[in-house]
């Protein structure tokens, strides 16, 4: 039985292969990865891993790797086509009818994607000739130079009616082909079909094999009837059910990169430039069920980062509706808003990195987010319209499938509505009138209430109260603990000893950048200080010596590059400090990063621990628990022997690093 490869990737996309592989092993998350005994050998330590982003499981023990067929095939001896069969009934896929017909369509999809591919190196070269001069000078005035258009294979369709037609006909492609791919405008009523692109930017859309399957275009002139012209529905292209830089998305995402969803091309281009590999757009659609889906398969908690007018805050309402009946434990959304008037391509341009960080350092989860739509304006005033809030919440809760979510979101908006109706908790000035969320002077920020009620205001006898109704003595030691206080209060001890060997050996700067502007940092001031290493780098001030170090006028920066050595050990951590050869401290530093993202992983999993005990208070779960917090506790010590390291430094044979 043969089956179009279309056929086949939808059931990939509709099936995750930690959901097939679930059903056989029992998988706990890890990192970003899934893990659990091998299926294929006995064992008591898990070997046996799967990467939904990716699409496929390896065995370590056993070499064995593959996608969801490849597993079935695997362990349940079938052939393929009965492994095909099984996974599109568990999809809810009908089988395609294999026909002539139905071949001929899929060569015809081939044929297709071979016209998408000419008519793109088509814009690109276009956009080099004297033609495209105006598109590139429009390209520098935004910031996108000759190395950004070659990234993103950016290209420029000229003003005349024929020339994208006339420049294929000459390489042999059929008008009835340009015509079926959405590049020229046909019909009844028009005699001869002519270029839909004309004198615009072009951006080229890819779908998730890194085929282009569309275009968008960008007009020059401003009198144009559209700015943005998008591709026509196609037989290669359907927009709701893609993402600009989807593919290259999937990859850094992969990678650590966060995801993050931004509303134009140029936007999502200033992001990736700026290092926030993972930016995405939908296609001058509001983000749909398909793309959410995408984007979960991506990061299980994309961030929205929209305008911050009337039409990038209803963006973010609208996404509110079609993530929520699909959330469940560890799958949701954030949210983030950039000033009004900016979007993000202006806010890198007038702050660079560090302004697109100070946004998404205050980013909100959905809960949040859904509570301030549902509160922003609301008129309570009587006890009716009171009743018609509450009403109003719980459908919104009912809309959550996941039984276990829709309890918790259930509590949490009560918790929020209670305080809000509370003696004081959201009267305006004592006037009488009752305020939403959107009130001056009081509103739910973060998860705490603040301003005019009770919640988080200090109460007799120093005590605070928390959103939960306990209440904590200022002076007693939980009030001084991390969960009060915070997890970024303290500078973890593997950040610091990564500053203090960037501080002294700066030459890691150079060959390192990449890796080292993704570190996962937690603490917000060492990030801060990695951010100002980074950008000393490359505008040469490490060069001229220490005492052109940008952060020397900044006392709390100064501070800390004078701290992280304190959280150092001179006896363990020798090659971090100075005097150490280059090829002592390029092979403890490459240790200490990846000791560094195990570290990020495990905590992430002790999350995930954490929040599966207190739902199910197993045995299990427990000794997960129990597991995790072992692992992080011996990972300090991880060491791992290298002949000779050391010697060039003046120390002795093999050594652990």
């Amino acid at each position: 039985m043969r089956f179009p490869p279309d056929f086949l990737d939808e059931i990939r996309a509709r099936l995750p292969v930690s959901e097939v592989v679930g059903r056989r092993v029992k998988l706990r998350k890890q990192g970003r990865e899934f893990a659990g005994l091998s299926p294929f050998n006995a064992e008591k330590t898990p070997s046996f891993f799967v990467n939904d982003q990716k699409g496929f499981y390896h065995c370590f023990s056993s070499g064995k790797h593959g996608d969801v067929f490849a597993f079935l095939m695997e362990t349940e001896g079938l052939p393929f086509g009965e492994a095909v069969e099984r996974l599109a009934s568990m999809a809810g896929l009908p089988l395609p009818t294999v026909t002539p017909e139905a071949n001929a369509r899929e060569q015809r999809r081939r044929t297709l994607h071979e016209v998408m591919a000419l008519a793109a190196r088509h814009f690109e070269d276009t956009l080099q000739t004297r033609a495209g001069a105006k598109a590139r000078g429009y390209l520098q005035d935004r910031g996108l130079g000759p190395a950004t258009q070659q990234r993103f294979h950016m290209g420029y369709a000229a003003g005349e009616r024929f020339h994208l037609k006339e420049a294929l006909g000459k390489a042999g492609i059929p008008v009835a082909d340009m015509v079926e791919c959405g590049l020229l405008i046909a019909g009844d009523d028009i005699p001869v079909p002519y270029d839909r692109f004309r004198d615009r930017v072009m951006f080229p859309i890819t779908d998730l094999r890194g085929r282009v399957v569309a275009f968008g275009g960008r007009a020059l002139e401003k009198d144009a009837p559209a700015k943005y012209l998008n591709s026509p529905e196609t037989p290669l292209f359907h927009k709701g059910s893609l993402l600009y830089n989807g593919f290259q998305a999937r990859t850094a995402a992969h990678n650590g990169a966060r995801i993050i969803v931004v509303e134009g091309y140029v936007d999502v281009i200033a992001m990736v430039e700026a290092g926030f590999t993972g930016a995405v757009a939908p296609l001058g659609t509001a983000l749909t069920e398909e793309q959410l889906q995408l984007l979960w398969r991506m990061s299980d908690e994309p961030l929205l980062l929209f305008d911050g007018d009337k039409a990038g805050r209803r963006a973010a309402y609208r996404a509110i509706d079609v993530a929520l009946p699909h959330i469940r434990a560890g799958r949701s959304l954030s949210f983030a808003t950039l000033p009004e008037g900016q979007d993000p391509d202006d806010l890198i341009r007038r702050s660079g990195r560090e302004g697109i960080e100070e946004i998404l350092a205050q980013a909100r989860p959905l809960a949040t987010e859904l509570w301030t739509r549902e509160s922003e304006g609301a008129t309570l005033d009587t006890p009716e319209r009171r009743a018609a809030f509450e009403n109003r919440l719980q459908e919104v809760v009912n809309s959550i499938t996941d039984e276990t979510v829709r309890r918790h979101y259930r509590q949490d908006l009560m918790g929020r509505m209670r305080a809000l109706f509370s003696p004081s908790g959201g009267r305006d000035g004592g006037r009488g009138s009752w305020q939403g969320g959107g009130g001056q002077g009081s509103g739910w920020q973060g998860g705490g209430w603040q301003g005019g009620g009770r919640q988080g205001r200090a109460r007799p006898g120093g005590e605070a109260r928390t959103h939960a109704g306990t209440h904590v003595s200022r002076g007693s030691g939980i009030g001084q603990s991390a969960l009060i206080r915070g997890p970024m209060a303290d500078l973890p001890r593997n950040e610091a000893l990564l500053l203090f060997c960037l501080l002294n050996h700066p030459f890691l700067l150079e060959e390192f950048s990449e890796e080292i502007a993704t570190l996962p940092f937690v603490n917000p001031e060492a990030d801060r200080l990695r951010q100002a290493l980074l950008a000393a780098h490359l505008e040469g001030h490490l060069e001229q010596g220490e005492s052109a170090a940008p952060w020397r006028a900044d006392p709390e920066l100064e501070a800390l590059a004078k701290r992280v050595g304190t959280l150092s050990n001179p006896r363990m951590d020798w090659p971090a400090y100075p005097n150490t050869s280059p090829e002592d401290t390029r092979i403890w530093w490459q240790q200490r990063m990846a000791l560094h993202h195990k570290a990020h992983a495990l905590s992430r999993e002790l999350k995930d621990a954490e929040r599966s005990l207190g739902e199910d208070p197993s045995e299990a779960n427990f000794a997960w628990l129990c597991d995790v917090q072992r692992r992080l506790s011996t990972l300090d010590g991880t060491e791992a022997l290298v002949e000779g390291f050391g010697l060039s430094s003046g120390r002795n044979g093999a050594q652990s690093v």
